[in-house]
């Protein structure tokens, strides 16, 4: 039976190791995790944002990832896969131990920092790992607790914990000093990287690189996260109503038709006015009767354009009538005297006109 609410992931784990019983509890929201508990005793937990045993095993170097993914294919489904690397000789029990408890309090820290988280309790759910280490609850919660303390002294910002790290482009001193997981958390930074995503490119624990993470934000080698403002729905404002206020549904009073008010002005009264005579009414126009439609001509046959004569100027001869070859001009033509000869140029007034050009220069 799966029991769901809404509560503080590490009072109801408390609840749960407390009444002895075998299950995981599952939380949810950001980054969220799971708890795996054994006859009141935590075995193992794993989170998003902190990578499990098999990625820290691989990506360190102390199995191959072909090691570790037989051992998966071959003890997954009975929850052996631990026993089955220790008997097959790949690891020992004391380092397997230490590394599940390394995995475990580091996941536990995303899973149950939270103050309220939606969680399920799934009863008899184990994991395929098997049982290889046995936490006391309390010693979980309690380091859980020191982490967070521990993370608000260095930096108090745990927006840094979640958001993509983004190095800073100017250092904001002449000289500074890091540490080596601080210089490969920063040559790995490519500004979409999360402190999540670093921590399982590198093999490193999470709660390690956050921890490095804020001493480098305190140091000022990081850009901070804007801080988002919280979404509300946009108010719209309507345009306010200018004039005087009418009401749709009165009837509109005319002039004619307002009824007459006597005015007070001292001690007397204004004489009523009154009313006109009712105008009589007229009748409706008649409706107007289409025009009759004029006949219209039949068309006339095209004629012909004139000839286009040639444009003619004052100094052009009047335009002669046509004649017959050989015939003789009409006298008021051939009576006419011929037109001036132009005399041609003065070349002495031009150069006269050309020295007294080149004396002004």
């Amino acid at each position: 039976m799966t029991t769901s609410r809404t509560a503080a992931p590490s009072r109801l784990l408390t609840q749960v190791t407390g009444e002895r019983q075998t299950g995981t509890l599952v939380v949810g929201g950001h980054p969220g995790g799971a708890v795996y508990v054994l006859e009141g005793r935590v075995i193992y937990a794993e989170s998003p944002a902190a990578p499990g045993v098999g990625e820290l095993l691989t990506a360190s170097g102390r199995l191959a990832g072909r090691t570790w993914q037989n051992a998966l294919d071959l003890g997954t489904s009975t929850a052996r896969v631990g026993r089955l690397l220790v008997e097959q000789g790949h690891l020992t029990q004391g380092e397997l131990e230490l590394c599940v408890l390394g995995a475990t309090y580091d996941a536990a820290y995303f899973t149950l920092s939270a103050p309220e988280a939606p969680i399920d309790f799934l009863p008899g759910a184990t994991h395929w790992l098997g049982p290889v280490a046995h936490i006391d609850p309390g010693a979980i919660t309690r380091e859980v607790r020191r982490r967070v303390r521990l993370l608000d002294e260095i930096f108090p910002d745990a927006r840094v914990d979640t958001a993509p790290v983004i190095p800073v482009s100017r250092l904001p001193r002449e000289r500074v000093a890091i540490t080596a997981l601080q210089w490969e958390l920063l040559i790995n930074a490519d500004g979409q990287r999360t402190p999540a995503d670093l921590a399982l490119l590198l093999g490193k624990a999470g709660y390690a690189t956050i921890q490095e993470l804020r001493r480098m934000a305190a140091l000022g080698l990081l850009e901070l996260p804007e801080v988002r403002p919280v979404e509300t729905p946009d108010l719209v404002r309507l345009p306010r109503a200018r004039g005087t206020a009418v009401d749709i549904k009165r009837p509109v009073v005319k002039a004619d038709e307002a009824p007459t008010v006597p005015v007070v002005s001292g001690t007397r009264a204004a004489v009523p006015v009154p009313e006109p005579p009712p105008r009589p009414m007229e009748p409706p126009p008649r409706p107007m009767e289409p025009p009759p439609r004029p006949v219209e001509p039949p068309p006339r046959p095209m004629e012909p354009p004139p000839p286009a004569e040639p444009p003619r100027n004052s100094l052009s001869p009047p335009r002669l009538a046509r004649r017959k070859p050989g015939a003789k001009l009409p006298k008021e033509v051939a009576g006419e005297p011929p037109p001036p000869v132009h005399p041609g140029t003065d070349e002495v007034l031009l150069k006269r006109i050309r020295t007294a050009l080149r004396a002004l220069r």
